[in-house]
């Protein structure tokens, strides 16, 4: 008896892409078409676009593109929810046995999924890419993004150092990872504590070829912030350490400041105290705007529109 070949999902977020969908499409549908012809994947696998309230045309190429071609189908969200939502709006809401993230433009190379493929059937439940360099990275962004890795590692968050959200991940996987109902996503740090076993494929990323960056400077940081906080409590703790820090060190500069006159002297250990104070608070605020936000438990996605299958 011949075992029946696994459906795959390849499940791209989308968010204004209509300049980088024309050689998407081209380029997915031809690895996917590919990989049915090998016989690798059932001829029931799907390249899913999840359009995450695109402003542009992105929607309407989508539309279109499905109705052409049968590999293709489309998932649109009622607004912007965000990159994380996109990929569970596409994780929850598709049935599958093998699910493939990767991101519409295609800097991560989709070449390396038939090799994700093949570590996932020699036993790999959950198979992440890793860029070999990040030479295409500005020097700002290649060592903020070291310092970060290192920076999580430290708090004790367990995440693959230069993986994104380019991955394999099974049945099973996707199945657990179902079962959290978080709001605050960092899918970097929820998949690996999943605990499942996992390999890695290694691959060179390339510059994008059309449209422009959807994570510039400032969303960088609110989704590194949002990992952090996500994750680990340790930034809480620090606030414990910052104060015992801070004491002896008022205490010292009021001893060995003497020919200064006490009013300034007393400015000048206020003005750290208050600093550490208003430090304390925006951390703490963080933590409980997260419970808020928990505790509403309003979904993480909306799905307006779907294309037919």
């Amino acid at each position: 008896m011949t075992m029946e070949k696994p459906r795959l999902a390849i499940i791209l977020p989308c968010y204004n892409e209509e300049a980088a969908l024309p050689g998407t499409f081209a380029k997915i549908t031809a690895l996917l078409a590919q990989y049915i012809n090998d016989g690798l994947v059932s001829d029931k696998s799907r390249a899913y676009f999840i359009n995450d309230g695109s402003s542009d045309g992105t929607w309407q190429q989508i539309k279109a593109k499905s109705s052409e071609n049968k590999l293709v189908c489309g998932i649109s969200l009622s607004r912007n929810f965000g990159h994380q939502s996109a990929l569970i709006a596409g994780l929850h809401s598709i049935e599958a046995d093998i699910y493939v993230t990767i991101d519409a433009d295609l800097q991560d190379n989709p070449e390396c999924i038939r090799e994700m493929l093949a570590k996932h059937s020699a036993g790999a439940e959950i198979v992440c890419g890793v860029r070999v360099k990040r030479d295409k990275d500005t020097f700002f962004k290649k060592h903020t993004a070291l310092l970060y890795y290192r920076i999580m590692n430290w708090c004790g968050v367990k995440i693959v150092p230069n993986h994104a959200d380019f991955r394999l991940m099974g049945k099973k996987s996707v199945a657990a990872l179902r079962q959290f109902n978080e709001k605050c996503l960092f899918l970097r740090g929820l998949v690996p504590y999943l605990g499942f076993k996992t390999d890695c494929v290694y691959y060179d990323r390339t510059e994008r070829q059309a449209g422009e960056t959807k994570y510039p400077l400032k969303k960088m940081i609110a989704f590194a912030w949002n990992g952090i906080t996500g994750f680990t409590a340790v930034p809480l703790k620090l606030i414990t350490f910052l104060g015992l820090l801070m004491l002896p060190l008022g205490l010292i500069m009021l001893v060995f400041s003497g020919d200064y006159s006490f009013s300034l002297k007393m400015t000048a250990i206020l003005s750290i105290f208050c600093g550490i104070n208003l430090i304390a608070l925006g951390i703490a605020a963080e933590y409980i705007g997260k419970i808020l936000i928990e505790a509403k438990q309003r979904p993480s996605f909306i799905i307006e529109e779907k294309t037919e299958e």
